[in-house]
């Protein structure tokens, strides 16, 4: 995952609002979203084995990111991806979890990540990155997410929480007008570019929330939504390495327990 947006218990009706963009080699394998053996509805990396962001039917989430940097991976790290599918699987409460894993983190690749649980009795959502250390557990807001803390301003950051709260203000809720708000390829000026230690051809490329390029871009846009009644809704579009869209996933169910 490299860009997240959402309103946590920001609007009225929907408890939990997050809009994602998977950006990645076009040809790394990936298998859709589907509901996975053991609940998890999520796409799956069939490289890593893990993936990026998953939701169950008792309202727990989760989404990663990778922090970029100029150090070299580990190629003998543990997947990221198994952070998404630890938390999914887990009874914890975030914060509990969180806490639980923090000890071993050093042993991923950077990363951030965000977990929740809507209903459960209550909504709770928490944060945490390896390099930071910190756990956070957040308040009532819209937050953004790209490939460093939360809440750095990169300019995909700036614009794409900007349009969620456009979107909610004018309560274009439905799937589509979501799927929309990480839909913009338009390029950032180069004086507000990041430096991550990538040359400034690379951060120009990877600078707008829909990347588009011959190797490496945008694979999915993927929607969850949480209503206040109790309802999950999930959305899955993929595209191409022209930004043409491939298929797309559709899910609705009423959450367990939801409120109990």
């Amino acid at each position: 995952m490299c860009l997240i947006v959402c309103a946590f218990n920001h609007h009225v009706d929907y408890p939990l609002v997050m809009v994602a963009n998977r950006d990645e080699f076009h040809d790394r394998p990936t298998q859709p979203a589907a509901f996975w053996d053991n609940g998890i509805l999520a796409g799956r990396d069939l490289q890593g084995g893990g993936t990026w962001m998953g939701v169950t039917g008792r309202g727990r989430f989760a989404a990663v990111t990778n922090y970029r940097e100029a150090v070299r991976a580990n190629s003998d790290a543990p997947s990221r991806g198994d952070l998404v599918i630890g938390f999914l699987e887990s009874d914890l409460s975030a914060p509990e979890w969180l806490e639980k894993m923090k000890p071993g983190m050093e042993r991923y690749n950077g990363f951030s990540l965000l977990v929740g649980a809507a209903g459960d009795p209550v909504n709770l959502m928490a944060y945490l990155s390896n390099r930071e250390g910190d756990i956070r557990v957040l308040t009532p807001g819209i937050y953004g997410m790209s490939n460093h803390l939360l809440e750095t301003p990169w300019p995909k950051v700036v614009r794409s929480k900007a349009a969620l709260e456009k979107c909610m203000l004018e309560n274009c809720m439905d799937d589509d007008s979501l799927l929309d708000i990480l839909s913009d390829s338009s390029a950032a000026d180069d004086e507000s570019l990041p430096d991550t230690g990538l040359d400034q051809a690379i951060e120009r490329m990877l600078a707008p929330p829909f990347v588009v390029s011959e190797s490496y871009g945008t694979r999915s846009t993927t929607v969850v939504v949480i209503g206040r009644n109790g309802e999950l809704r999930f959305v899955e579009r993929s595209f191409d390495s022209s930004g043409s869209v491939t298929g797309e996933e559709r899910y609705a169910f009423p959450l367990e327990n939801y409120g109990c």
